[in-house]
């Protein structure tokens, strides 16, 4: 067996998994809500409320920053939309499991940025200086707050890269 090859038990194991994940997908249950994004909101155009009722249901949901990683990239897409700022639920989604795997409280004490000082935090891993640089005007000013990480990350995003769905790395 190639040194790289997984035993045979294990392979199945994680096929399973997978299958498992793209059966719920196309059921639409709600076990698949942290596998996948959610269908509808696929950008910040699409979280735009359309009435006056969603209007204050949005701005509701802003003050609260209690919830779950769905709820935290629909209320940045939110924030996102009013300040023009692109980007998608999928890309935000992306990132964030490659960073903090939807941990709110992550931090990295072991990078470059954490050895001169300045670790990396939060859910999209920004660093205190660019967090003050891109915050976004009506989020917290608090790093570990999701909404205000997710939205100050994609604006940081969105000025070097163009929008958070072109960051495939480390950024």
């Amino acid at each position: 067996m190639p040194a790289f090859a997984l035993p045979a038990r294990r392979r199945d194991r994680r096929s399973k998994a997978a299958r498992l994940t793209r059966a719920l997908a196309v059921a639409g249950t709600g076990a698949a809500v942290l596998a996948l994004p959610v269908l509808g909101a696929t950008s910040a155009s699409a979280a735009t409320p359309t009435s006056a009722t969603t209007t204050t249901a949005a701005a509701k949901t802003l003050t609260t920053r209690a919830g779950n990683l769905d709820s935290w990239i629909r209320q940045s897409l939110v924030v996102m939309r009013q300040h023009r700022i692109p980007g998608s639920y999928y890309g935000i989604y992306r990132n964030i499991m490659r960073e903090s795997s939807g941990n709110p409280s992550a931090i990295n004490l072991w990078d470059s940025n954490a050895r001169m000082g300045i670790p990396s935090k939060g859910l999209l891993q920004v660093i205190d200086p660019t967090f003050r640089a891109y915050h976004v005007p009506g989020t917290s000013w608090n790093i570990y707050d999701p909404v205000a990480n997710i939205t100050a990350a994609c604006n940081y995003a969105a000025h070097r890269y163009g929008s958070i769905d072109n960051v495939h790395s480390a950024y």
